[in-house]
């Protein structure tokens, strides 16, 4: 039975494929988030060099407010959504066919994104702490302007603690969580759209707990260095989706844990 007759075929046939419907949606909302931190990592080029006025209204400049925290804030939103809608998009795209295989009544897409809803709300959550915290290391000199840490010892710092986390049990648990998609479903399942919400709350939940510390090292290499950026959100992919993840993060944390010492040595 068609949809309507006034839908093309071509239209109809895509928006009956939810699988690729899904993959559609979540591959614009990642580049539209990149796009928009590529954007900004263009203002802060242009700031840089005093040549950022046209850019002012875009980021946070000088003694902080409310406005100043609000563009922060806007800036960790859409920066957690372009490096973590890659790595939970096996956990999307296993809801959306487990969801699709039960006999419960009502509309799909509705679950399906308050399940995104759920996920989405916890890191906003996040990124209003991580503002937060920008906004104090701003007042207190280790971040610059230009969202650059100024002291080797905040770097080697974060290094690490972000290092000993990826062996703590927490970690282990949380990124277990993440990484077995089905696993997390079956144990977690509630119904309804109420329930897909709770239910994309606790997956963003056990994902914050598993990657904080990772974000956090956004502070060390530059809040807006897209290359620092994207690496860490590929070793988030790579520790969430690639079989050996799990000791590719123990192999991480000894990475940053020996590169922390070293800062905090030297400096």
């Amino acid at each position: 039975m068609r949809l309507s007759p006034h839908v093309p075929p071509a239209l109809e046939a895509f928006l009956r494929n939810g699988r690729l419907v899904v993959a559609t949606g979540l591959i614009a909302l990642t580049l539209l988030a990149w796009l928009y931190l590529a954007l900004l990592a263009e203002a802060m080029s242009a700031m840089s060099v005093g040549d950022g006025s046209a850019y002012m209204w875009l980021m946070p400049m000088g003694a902080w407010g409310p406005a100043e925290f609000l563009l922060c804030f806007a800036m960790w939103a859409v920066m957690m959504i372009a490096m973590m809608t890659p790595s939970a998009a096996p956990m999307l795209f296993a809801f959306h066919a487990m969801d699709r295989a039960r006999p419960d009544r009502g509309s799909a897409a509705r679950r399906f994104l308050a399940f995104l809803l759920g996920y989405v709300f916890v890191w906003t959550s996040f990124s209003v702490i991580a503002a937060s915290i920008q906004w104090w290391l701003h007042e207190v000199a280790l971040v610059t302007d230009m969202m650059i840490s100024s002291s080797r010892v905040f770097d080697g710092g974060i290094l690490l603690c972000a290092g000993i986390y990826q062996f703590m049990p927490a970690k282990s648990r949380c990124l277990s969580k993440c990484r077995t998609p089905l696993g997390f479903l079956l144990t977690e399942w509630r119904d309804g759209t109420w329930g897909a919400l709770v239910m994309g709350i606790r997956h963003g939940s056990f994902c914050v707990g598993c990657c904080w510390a990772l974000m956090a090292l956004l502070f060390v290499g530059g809040v807006m260095n897209l290359l620092w950026i994207a690496l860490l959100a590929g070793a988030v992919l790579i520790e969430k989706v690639v079989p050996s993840g799990a000791t590719v993060a123990k192999a991480t944390g000894l990475v940053m844990g020996v590169g922390g010492l070293w800062l905090l040595l030297s400096a």
